[in-house]
C-alpha cells in the first residue's frame, strides 16, 4: 500500500499474524522502493528518469488487538509517515542529481545513504518515544514529523 496524504491507517491494515514472544503491542513493515532508467547516446548518459515510493507492507504488519489502542495506531502511523518523510528527502537529493555518467552510482549512493538515514530515525523514534510509551516525546515526534512533511511537500507522494 502507498503512502497517501489522506490515507490513515487502521487496524484492518495489519494482516499478519502477532508475534507473542514479543512485548511489542504492533510492528508496522514499511519502506522505500526505488527504481531509475538511464537515457543514452553515443555511451553517454542524455538523461534518467526515477521512481520512488513509500509502502506499507500489511502482510507482514501485525499487532496484538488485546492491546492495541489508538494512540498505538497513532505511532504506528508516524512509522509510515517516517518512510514517506525519506522519500520525500530521496526525492528531493534525486533532484539535485546532475546529468552525467556517473548518474548510476550517484543514485545508488543516495538510495543506500536514504536507507539508512530512515532505519536510524525509525529506532531513535521508538527508543525516544519508549515504544510510544512516552507520551510527551510521542507528542514531539509528531509535530516534528509533520514539520518535516511540509517542509518536503514539494516532493511528496502522489497517486
Amino acid at each position: 500500500m502507498s503512502w497517501n496524504e489522506s490515507y490513515k491507517l487502521s487496524w484492518t491494515d495489519f494482516k499478519d499474524t502477532p508475534d507473542k514472544n514479543t512485548s511489542a503491542v504492533a510492528i508496522t513493515a514499511s519502506g522505500i522502493t526505488f527504481g531509475f532508467s538511464v537515457n543514452m547516446t553515443d555511451n553517454r548518459v542524455v538523461g534518467f528518469t526515477s521512481d520512488v515510493h513509500a509502502h506499507f507492507y500489511p502482510e507482514k504488519s501485525w499487532y496484538k488487538k488485546e492491546q492495541a489502542d489508538n494512540h498505538v495506531l497513532g505511532h504506528e502511523q508516524l512509522h509510515f509517515d517516517i518512510t514517506e518523510l525519506h522519500a520525500r528527502k530521496f526525492r528531493y537529493r534525486i533532484d539535485q542529481v546532475k546529468v552525467s555518467n556517473s548518474v548510476r552510482s550517484q543514485l545508488k549512493t543516495i538510495h543506500n545513504a536514504i536507507n539508512k538515514e530512515l532505519s536510524q530515525m525509525q529506532n531513535r523514534y521508538d527508543s525516544e518515544t519508549n515504544y510510544s510509551r512516552n507520551m510527551e516525546a510521542q507528542t514531539k515526534w509528531k509535530l516534528y514529523i509533520v514539520d518535516e512533511l511540509k517542509k518536503f511537500s514539494k516532493y511528496k507522494s502522489v497517486d
